[in-house]
């Protein structure tokens, strides 16, 4: 059992729900943990005054956290694990593309409810540099937020009206580096030793050159390199982003205190889930590529341990987009099983749908999912088909030999087949950061785009428009059948199309991700009425499946998920169970042409052994001729049993 469920006992058997008794009891029971990691990163002589002014630090950020939200986490403890509930759909967003500020967000409020969604991810709000700011990824502070988007306090009125609507938050916690505004960042290229000792600094190019022997470029074409030099502080400083992004130094135990406080502050201004982002890049260590590193693991457990025993309604989710067997770990392994981050991006699955949508194949989806280690029950994935970043090609190379296909060549091809390199391709799809030298790119592009809408539009073409409509239904149909928070990227769910505008921008032209992050287009919204739109058509079928999970305790993430082979490569078929006489089967056409799966084994699972089965997507029987199933292109079927 992870220290989660030990908490939730032991709220659930204290018969006085005292918050600061209960406080106690959560240090006592993470205590032994805590101690554990922190030792494991800071040798325990040097190091245990520290220690010992984290214990105070925590007692401190406790009594210092608001009362509404100390109620608020005992109710979440005593309700189990209530992010795995098939009541939740998320939508991120930039807060300044969808309606202005904080104020214009909480305005539209009726928006998220007609649509069904109750768990919002908005993106960077707090203060960043002028200019580049990586989208506001290089913080400036962890809680002060930038006046274009209003002041502390509409955060809080925001927060706490989100609390009365039950819609959940996620904000950023950039918890890898600063901007070189930052304070700390401000003191080091004064002189300020101390400060400079929070960030990786060198005053000559021997230890970053030895760093740079094996580390991997992240932004080759922007920010070649992982160390700046800076002229006033006559220093190199490791920057693994950007150059204005410098990275914390949590070798030194100053700034893991540091970074807690900030982490319990941002917290206290009511959010519910926390996006670590960048999380694999924790630690540094010369002769590795510094990723996924044990002690990185180590570090963001202490974090959780830490923030549980004050913040127990909290909870984490890892931005780590790593290979598919690396990404499990970031719940925990061993001892720390369930103890790392409670959600976790399921970058894998967003890749390969995107992977089957190219080849019309399912192949590889299979191949690669079938290779993911199950994760700890208590935790859960966020399902998404798109988000403000690229899309990465991070597939593993000896699945993609065992089904006969070159693994260079075939990254090749789907950046042809995305980023208009092939005639015959619907996509409308950008490169970004293509490195010519080993020909790695990533691919963005709205979904609509990238799935063939605008070119549909811009052509006139009605079979290319449908296509694109029902391959932009199907895929989110998945994210949100599969099994964990379904999160839909803001503009998706109206088909919003590729926004060029970027390019006039000198601070966004270089970032080809700029394109998939639009304004929201309330006109389309307005019109949403007219039924025969492709918007329309799209708003409400995902209107409709929202409402469909949300009215079927199937889709809940702690039931069985069980990948289904065919025998048809087209297809994709995954069930959901319950119980022994309930379950979901979910089944999905990838191709143009319409594709038959054969039912007999259908029917040994308890679906067409009694009957026709009813189908909850076209709200009616399926019937099946002659023992086959067809399916028109780019069907999707949710199959009810029980």
């Amino acid at each position: 059992m992870n220290q989660a469920g030990l908490h939730q006992i032991v709220a659930s058997q204290l018969k006085k729900k005292d918050p600061k008794a209960l406080f106690e009891l959560r240090m006592a029971t993470n205590l032994p943990l805590i101690q554990q990691l922190f030792f494991s990163l800071y040798d325990e002589k040097e190091h245990d005054p520290y220690f010992k002014k984290l214990l105070s630090v925590l007692s401190k950020l406790f009594d210092d956290r608001p009362d509404v939200l100390k109620k608020q986490d005992l109710v979440r403890l005593n309700s189990g694990n209530w992010y795995q509930s098939e009541n939740i759909v998320g939508m991120q967003l930039y807060v300044e593309n969808f309606n202005h500020d904080l104020n214009g967000l909480q305005e539209k409020i009726p928006y998220f409810k007609e649509l069904g969604v109750n768990f919002l991810h908005l993106m960077p709000i707090t203060t960043r540099p002028k200019g580049e700011s990586d989208g506001g990824y290089a913080v400036n502070s962890y809680t002060d937020i930038d006046p274009k988007y209003g002041t502390k306090e509409d955060l809080l009125g925001l927060t706490a009206e989100f609390r009365k609507q039950g819609i959940y938050l996620m904000l950023d916690f950039v918890v890898n580096h600063t901007s070189d505004e930052f304070s700390w960042a401000k003191k080091a290229i004064k002189g300020d030793k101390k400060y400079q000792g929070y960030y990786y600094t060198f005053e000559d190019y021997t230890i970053p050159e030895a760093f740079e022997k094996v580390l991997p470029e992240v932004f080759p074409e922007t920010s070649p390199g992982s160390f700046t030099f800076i002229p006033e502080m006559e220093r190199w400083v490791m920057t693994v982003f950007n150059s204005y992004q410098w990275d914390l130094n949590y070798t030194n135990p100053e700034v893991f205190l540091e970074m807690l406080t900030n982490l319990v502050k941002l917290t206290d201004m009511g959010v519910d889930v926390v996006r670590f982002d960048a999380l694999a890049f924790l630690w540094k260590k010369i002769g590795t590529i510094s990723q996924n590193l044990p002690e990185a693991h180590n570090l963001i457990a202490l974090f959780r341990m830490c923030l549980q025993v004050v913040a127990p309604g909290t909870i984490l989710l890892a931005e780590a987009i790593v290979a598919p067997t690396d990404i499990v770990k970031y719940f925990g392994e061993g001892v720390k099983e369930g103890n790392e981050c409670e959600i976790a991006y399921n970058a894998s699955l967003m890749a390969l749908l995107w992977n089957s949508i190219a080849t019309k194949k399912t192949s590889l989806l299979y191949k690669s999912l079938l290779h993911v280690p199950e994760k700890p029950k208590d935790c859960t994935w966020i399902n998404y088909i798109r988000c403000h970043d690229d899309i990465g090609l991070g597939y593993e190379n000896h699945l993609i030999q065992e089904l006969g296909w070159n693994p260079e060549q075939h990254r090749k091809f789907l950046l042809d087949y995305y980023c208009q390199r092939l005639d015959w391709s619907p996509s409308k799809g950008l490169m970004f950061m293509y490195n010519p030298k080993t020909g790695d790119g990533r691919i963005t592009g709205s979904a609509a785009s990238l799935l063939g809408l605008e070119k549909g539009i811009t052509q006139n073409n009605p079979k290319l428009i449908q296509d694109s409509i029902a391959k932009i239904i199907m895929l989110h149909g998945i994210i949100l059948a599969f099994g964990g928070i379904p999160l839909i990227y803001a503009g998706d769910e109206i088909g919003t199309l590729n926004d060029y505008s970027f390019k006039d921008e000198p601070s966004k032209k270089e970032d080809s991700r700029w394109v998939n992050r639009p304004q929201q287009n309330w006109e389309v919204i307005s019109k949403l009425d007219q039924k025969e739109l492709p918007q329309s058509q799209i708003f409400h079928t995902l209107k409709r499946l929202i409402d469909i999970r949300k009215g079927n305790p199937v889709f809940e993430d702690n039931n069985e998920l069980e990948l289904c082979h065919t025998g048809n490569d087209h297809i994709l078929v995954f069930e959901k169970k319950r119980a022994p006489q309930e379950g979901l089967m979910v089944i999905c056409n990838f191709d143009e042409n319409p594709q038959v799966v054969e039912t007999s084994w259908m029917k040994r699972m308890g679906y067409f052994s009694q009957g026709d089965p009813f189908d909850l997507v076209s709200d009616q029987k399926i019937i099946s001729n002659s023992g086959l199933l067809e399916l028109a292109p780019y069907q999707m079927i949710w199959l009810k049993r029980g």
